[in-house]
This record gives C-alpha cells, structure tokens and sequence, in this order.
C-alpha cells in the first residue's frame, strides 16, 4: 500500500446509484488496475491463512479496495452491502446485481443511435455522442467479441463491416449541408474507417 492511499478516496469520479453500471465499472476496474489491486476482486490476490505471516498485509490491502468500492456506491447502495466479507464478495454481489444485459437496455441504445442525428451539435459533438452509444453497446455484447487468433481474415471482415455500418450510421445522421461531403464519402471504395 502507498502512504497517500486513503479508505476515503472515491476512485470513480461520480458514485453509481444503480444507473450505468457498465461505465461505472469500467472506470472502477481501470482505478484498481492503475493502483495494482485488481486482484483483490478477481481473486488473483488470494486470501492468506490468518496465521500466515502476511495476511494482515492481505487484509488491510483488501479493506482499503473495498472501502474504495463503497466510497463508489450512493449511500442506499453501499448500505445494502455492508455485510460482505471481502472485496471479491462485494464485487460478485455487484456483478450479480447489475451486470445483466436485457433485452430492453439493447433496444433503448439501438433506438437512440438509430434516432440520433447531428441537429444542433457541431461535428466533433455528434462524433463524440455516436461513439459513445456504439462503445456502449459494444461492451454490452462483449460476449460476441472473438478473441481467437483468426488466420482465415473473417475476424478483419467483420471489423471492418462494422466499422462500416458505425460510418454509415454517421453519415445518415449529418445534416443536409453535409450531403456533398456524405455523398463523397459513400463513393468511396473501400469506405474509410470510422476512427
């Protein structure tokens, strides 16, 4: 444990209230990561025998990454936990909780990617909003993600159609100053990539 890590720190800057629990964790589980103590939830630090000479250094390390964790919680939240035994425990339960992917939320983000158009953003602030939506909705099907080692190029076709079908999202939402430019665009082969 470094000297400046406190049980007070909040390592998320807003704290989750049952809303956004993807962000939410995904900014819990990079904080922990930089502070080295992913392992804590995920069971890679495991827990020493209370006569092991370092488990009261495994447990004042795990006391801290569960405070950080409540820290992270609104008050309701963090009340309904106070019983777990450990940060693994606390971040299952969480897990158990929120971590479901439902119909509706697929449907609520595909509903508002399809009806967002630029209207009165600028370019950069259109872009921003259709990149958030479709990296949410990448995480929320993260298990259709392939890890493999693909030697046949599918893996890069399906990218690429991806990318594809974001950028013309993209373009169906610009407004009609931009059709020049759109139709530009859509002209070429192969389109460009929606980085």
């Amino acid at each position: 444990m470094n000297q400046s890590e406190s049980a007070r720190t909040m390592v998320v800057p807003l704290a989750f209230d049952g809303v956004g629990y993807r962000s939410w964790r995904r900014g819990i589980l990079r904080a922990l990561l930089l502070k080295n103590k992913v392992g804590f939830i995920t069971g890679k630090c495991k827990k020493s025998g209370s006569n092991d000479a370092t488990f009261n250094q495994w447990a004042r390390c795990d006391d801290m990454v569960t405070s950080w964790i409540f820290n992270s919680l609104s008050n309701d939240l963090a009340d309904s936990l106070q019983y777990v035994n450990d940060a693994k425990e606390l971040w299952q339960e969480l897990e158990d909780r929120y971590d479901h992917i439902n119909g509706a939320k697929l449907y609520q983000l595909q509903k508002e990617i399809n009806d967002l158009s630029q209207g009165a953003f600028d370019i950069i602030g259109y872009n921003t909003k259709m990149k958030r939506f479709w990296e949410e909705l990448k995480t929320l099907n993260a298990h259709a993600q392939c890890s493999c080692q693909c030697t046949c190029g599918a893996k890069a076709n399906m990218h690429k159609a991806e990318q594809d079908r974001i950028l013309i999202q993209f373009l169906m939402g610009l407004n009609e100053v931009y059709a020049v430019v759109r139709g530009s665009i859509l002209m070429m082969y192969p389109l460009p990539s929606f980085a």
